[in-house]
């Protein structure tokens, strides 16, 4: 992105992943949707969107079939090799990234980390190492929200910042697409509701207040587990974890 040209009328290019558990580092791509948005905040067309049923080469365990819908009869009938399915997720995220305009994820440090950690897996080239350098702008919802409206009391998944913003929850979310298509409207009323200092920022400024924000969010979860007799170290990194971690 133009350090100079604010990002809301730029394509937005949504992402998620559904997986076969929660834990990104161990964990297996089984959907993926992108879709993109162009215009941004005022859409010049409809949503473009793209989806992939992946064959993960492991069992899905019940509980997240019980989320996302996706068997282990159906992923190993109807999903593709799940190599061609990362390096075709992989190439137009970072062919997104290379014409300078932002990539949408909420909760980027899970869907970004995952597809990091599965392209290692299995051999293939990095997001850092197809783009020879860093992600680009990354947009993270949860996170933007956190750093405007810190003090707001409750829960921040998709499915309660929703309805906060205005945005009607969809009775199909948990299906990467819809959530995708949710994650955008999420962003446009995030973008309408604190202006300027939001829409403004530069790409460097936006990613720095994002991990900013991540890292107090981490810090505090890290807080209540110890006064609950529960200590834990959470991740602090963002927009990704280290893959060693």
């Amino acid at each position: 992105m133009n350090e100079n040209t604010s990002w809301i009328d730029q394509p937005w290019l949504g992402f998620d992943t559904e997986t076969t558990g929660t834990n990104p580092l161990s964990d297996r791509l089984v959907t993926a949707a992108l879709v993109l948005r162009r215009g941004g905040i005022n859409p010049s067309g409809p949503d473009e969107v793209v989806t992939w049923l992946a064959n993960p080469g492991v069992e899905i365990p019940e509980s997240a079939s019980a989320i996302h819908g996706i068997s282990n009869e159906k992923a190993q009938t109807q999903g593709r090799n799940i190599s061609e399915v990362l390096n075709e997720v992989a190439d137009s995220l970072v062919a997104h990234w290379q014409r300078g305009f932002p990539v949408v994820v909420f909760n980027a440090a899970f869907d970004i980390t995952l597809m990091n950690a599965e392209l290692t897996r299995h051999g293939l080239q990095t997001l850092e190492e197809r783009l020879g350098g860093p992600v680009g702008l990354i947009l993270d919802p949860i996170f933007l929200d956190r750093h405007f409206d810190k003090y707001r009391k409750g829960k921040r998944t998709l499915t309660t910042m929703a309805p906060h913003y205005g945005v009607a929850p969809d009775p199909n979310a948990h299906t990467a697409e819809v959530d995708v298509s949710m994650t955008l409207d999420v962003l446009a009323k995030i973008a309408q509701a604190f202006g300027a200092p939001l829409t403004l920022s530069s790409a460097h400024a936006l990613m720095a207040l994002q991990a900013s924000a991540f890292k107090e969010w981490a810090q505090g979860l890290e807080t209540y587990f110890a006064r609950q007799g529960k200590p834990q170290q959470i991740d602090s990194q963002w927009p990704q974890r280290a893959l060693n971690s």
